[in-house]
């Protein structure tokens, strides 16, 4: 019988089919070999993307809005990049010598819109032209009532024999009520309202002169 030899372009098959046993055997080893280190090398990989963290900036201790950060009110906390919401501080440089602009608790990772910046306006009023306004209500109890996103209009009174209320910004947002403080008087304390230039513009010139109050939305 004629001895079979094999074939030059043998397939992979027709090679394990062609040897003896023994061959046959320790190169199918080989291959389940070569299978497992390609399996351990994707499951390392995706073992590695898993662990991977990314370092944030968070609040070192309890922050009351109104308070204006210090390295010591910040710290680096590492995350899971899917939990790191948007917005986030990377660099506690970016979050020193701003204003907290609402409660944060101790390890909250800190954004852009919890701090008094133009971003925070914008994020307000949902307009990249928003502006900050500093006002000064008249009544200190309306003042007590207020909170960190309350929507209001702002209002004036005009002085004649029968003073009619006028409307000077409308759809404003809370971003910031300045908190009691000893020996402070209640007409002193400031509420920063988010809004549109143009209304900014009339309520920080009525503020110079005419009493101010709020209607709630």
């Amino acid at each position: 019988m004629p001895q079979r030899h094999p074939r030059l372009d043998a397939t992979l098959l027709d090679r394990l089919t062609l040897r003896p046993g023994r061959a046959r055997a320790i190169l199918l080893r080989r291959i389940a070999a070569g299978a497992l280190a390609a399996i351990a090398v994707v499951l390392f990989a995706e073992d590695a993307a898993a662990t991977e963290r990314m370092s944030v900036v968070v609040a070192a201790r309890d922050l009351a809005p109104g308070t204006p950060l210090t390295d010591a009110d910040v710290r680096l906390a590492d995350f899971d990049p899917a939990s790191v919401p948007s917005g986030t501080l990377t660099d506690i440089g970016d979050a020193t010598a701003h204003t907290v602009a609402g409660p944060i608790r101790a390890g909250e990772p800190i954004t852009d819109v919890r701090l008094l910046t133009s971003r925070l306006a914008e994020a307000a009023i949902d307009s990249p032209d928003a502006r900050i306004v500093p006002v000064r209500l008249t009544d200190a109890g309306v003042t007590d009532l207020l909170r960190e996103g309350d929507t209001v209009d702002v209002l004036t009174v005009g002085e004649s024999e029968e003073p009619a209320a006028r409307v000077l910004a409308s759809k404003s947002v809370v971003v910031l009520v300045s908190p009691k403080s000893t020996g402070q008087r209640d007409s002193d304390r400031v509420v920063l309202v988010a809004m549109s230039p143009d209304d900014a513009t009339t309520v920080a010139a009525a503020s110079l002169v005419s009493a101010l109050t709020v209607t709630f939305h």
